[in-house]
């Protein structure tokens, strides 16, 4: 990655996530744009971006910057309500990452280089990764939905608590770090990751002092620790 684009990632880093105190981000969304810490906010950005670059020549880059930083930031506070304040936070930062790659694209020129389209290893880590995902969720439901145990056993306060679909992104997940994991040739953290799993379900299974369950949960771990590396196993392949 280019060295000036790292440096002004980073400077938004700091800036957003370092240097911006809760009571500011408060303030800032009390007030909106009657708040002096939104000016000083956009400042801070603007000083970080030209220490980091330590170029005068990018005084304009910096002011710039500094600039859109400050209307983004007013755009949120006056479009967020508190419904949405986190698609507002995403949206605030996709904003602010395509300034910044605009600014970089004009600063530097860079040549597009596409050729990694045309390398079979790109579509089969994507096709792997995609698999990996929703698919293999829908295959492990269908493979045991045999086995799938009636919610009232598990009790009305365990189904209150549970959050919605999170079984099936921590499948997901444990997938994707297996890939990673055979991808870097780190075979052994497998091994911990199924450690780490195992830690935290042995209480619902101890709990529940239900067989059947014990059974539909190992089931479904293994499938999916399988699946996850046979078809990263195929993928390097």
């Amino acid at each position: 990655m280019d060295i000036i684009l790292i440096k002004l990632i980073l400077a938004h880093i700091l800036g957003d996530f370092f240097l911006q105190p809760n009571s500011w981000v408060e303030e800032k969304e009390r007030k909106k744009l009657k708040s002096g810490k939104i000016y000083i906010h956009s400042i801070i950005h603007g000083g970080l971006i030209l220490l980091l670059l330590w170029d005068f020549a990018y005084l304009w880059a910096a002011v710039l910057l500094a600039i859109v930083h400050l209307f983004i930031d007013a755009l949120k506070l006056y479009s967020q309500k508190t419904a949405t304040k986190r698609a507002w936070f995403f949206a605030d930062q996709a904003l602010h990452l395509l300034s910044i790659l605009l600014i970089w694209n004009y600063i530097t020129e860079p040549q597009l280089d596409l050729r990694f389209f045309q390398n079979p290893a790109f579509w089969n880590n994507l096709t792997a990764v995609l698999v990996l995902s929703f698919p293999s969720s829908i295959l492990i439901r269908v493979l045991i939905a045999k086995w799938t145990p009636d919610a009232t056993r598990l009790g009305s306060t365990k189904a209150q608590t549970s959050l919605q679909s999170a079984g099936q992104f921590i499948g997901i997940m444990e997938r994707l770090l297996v890939f990673i994991f055979i991808y870097t040739n780190h075979f052994e953290a497998i091994g911990f990751l199924i450690a780490a799993k195992s830690i935290f379900r042995f209480g619902d299974l101890k709990e529940g002092n239900d067989l059947k369950l014990t059974e539909y949960i190992l089931i479904g771990t293994f499938l999916s620790f399988g699946i996850a590396v046979l078809i990263s196993l195929i993928a390097m392949g």
